[in-house]
């Protein structure tokens, strides 16, 4: 398997068969620094051929904006827009739930629902959300926050329809997490979704004291790897569970 340094772009080789089931962490050899990898079976490499090729359109898009209203007293209300502008997905949470309920429709009137993403615990800090399409009643996958991890800076375990890890999403700077946290909260937050090394989308927040907005680009992610369900699910919960701690 090739391995690429995300910092210093150095190349190398890494024998197959001494790659852990689990994953690994490992330091770039040219200059040190350490980054984590998961092993994508072939049965996770297949999935991207044999996800269904009628998704709708709205998923068909390359970048999308997100915008949520700050001040926001009861739920949360998020809509998602392509690159000309076009509302495609609306997203509402559902007020006074215990367990995290989000729902992902193709609109405001809430007729068709896209997507599904609810939280298996209650008020859990390592809480896992299963991200499953109502239309096919098929379970997409699922993300799970990193618990105490997180509290510092923010870090998710993308887990296949099986419960496998086969990514992360990082939040961009350790640095900027703690001056986020305990300096100021305005400085946008970015995160980089990876599969196995390879980046899959990135998630940037653009600074507006009275909306949140925010770009997401899956441009990086041209071989399809990740399903662009579980990827806008990734986005909204991000945006929903995130966000809070700027409300």
């Amino acid at each position: 398997m090739r391995i690429v340094c995300r910092k210093c772009k150095t190349s190398f080789e890494i024998p197959e068969d001494r790659l852990p089931a689990h994953g690994s962490t490992v330091p770039c050899k040219s200059c040190g620094t350490p980054f984590a990898f998961f092993v994508v079976d072939s049965s996770f490499a297949s999935q991207a051929q044999a996800r269904p090729s009628h998704l709708p359109e709205q998923f068909s898009h390359t970048s999308y904006t997100i915008k949520r209203q700050i001040f926001k007293i009861f739920g949360g209300a998020f809509r998602i827009y392509d690159s000309l502008g076009n509302l495609v997905f609306y997203s509402r949470q559902k007020a006074f739930k215990l367990k995290e309920d989000i729902r992902v429709f193709t609109d405001e009137s809430m007729a068709e629902e896209l997507l599904t993403i609810k939280a298996r615990q209650v008020l859990d800090i390592a809480a896992a959300y299963d991200v499953e399409d109502p239309r096919t009643r098929e379970k997409v996958g699922a993300l799970r926050r990193k618990g105490l991890k997180s509290i510092i800076r923010d870090e998710w375990i993308i887990l296949d329809p099986d419960d496998r890890e086969v990514g992360t999403i990082k939040e961009d700077s350790a640095l900027l997490a703690v001056i986020r946290r305990f300096l100021t909260n305005l400085i946008p937050q970015s995160y980089t979704g990876e599969v196995n090394t390879r980046t899959v989308f990135e998630f940037k927040q653009n600074f507006n004291p009275f909306t949140l907005n925010i770009s997401l680009d899956f441009s990086p992610d041209r071989d399809g790897i990740l399903d662009r369900r579980l990827g806008i699910a990734a986005a909204v919960l991000l945006t929903a569970v995130e966000g809070r701690q700027k409300g």
